[in-house]
């Protein structure tokens, strides 16, 4: 599963922001907070839309962000993908078959080490590189890990979007409406 051409991957942090989503032309959308109760009908109402839901298991409330949560996103809700920053997570979707997508928060060079070693020992489909508005860090990192790299946080204009895209991101997670509706 990958994104294509897909250049900005809207994420949602409320349920207004989803359904103004679904709307949009992006084939592939991400769902932050929400309650774990909306999980079904959420995702079901995509699907109807023709998206993609790629779900952040780490911020859906009332549900653990570990590999028992995943594999029960995996089996009942059935999302296209799930992002997390527990690897147990994102080896689950792997599993699964759904894209897996391993976030990396690069907070200073010791993180970036534990990173390194960890993608090197395992291998998503994407990582989310947060902050997204580091280039010469997502060049980097794209030297370093031969794994497609989504540029998040932080990202507030569409002149950031490119410079990510520029350094070797191969498309910008963000939940500013602004920049996915004009984009």
């Amino acid at each position: 599963m990958h994104l294509g051409d897909q250049k900005i991957v809207p994420a949602a942090r409320s349920v207004k922001d989803f359904e103004r989503m679904l709307k949009s032309p992006y084939e592939y959308v991400i769902l932050l907070d929400c309650h774990a109760a909306q999980l079904q009908s959420l995702v079901s109402m995509a699907k109807k839309r023709n998206k993609k839901v790629l779900l952040h298991v780490d911020l859906i409330k009332g549900l653990r962000n570990d590999e028992h949560a995943a594999e029960f996103l995996c089996q009942q809700i059935r999302p296209a993908g799930l992002i997390s920053t527990r690897t147990q997570v994102v080896q689950v979707a792997k599993k699964r078959s759904l894209m897996a997508v391993q976030r990396i928060f690069l907070l200073d060079s010791h993180a970036m080490e534990t990173s390194y070693r960890l993608l090197d020992s395992f291998r998503p489909d994407y990582i989310e590189v947060l902050p997204g508005i580091i280039p010469h860090i997502i060049q980097e990192v794209r030297q370093r890990i031969d794994i497609p790299i989504l540029a998040g946080g932080l990202i507030r204009s569409r002149e950031e979007v490119c410079a990510a895209l520029e350094a070797g991101a191969v498309a910008v997670t963000t939940s500013r409406r602004e920049i996915w509706e004009r984009m």
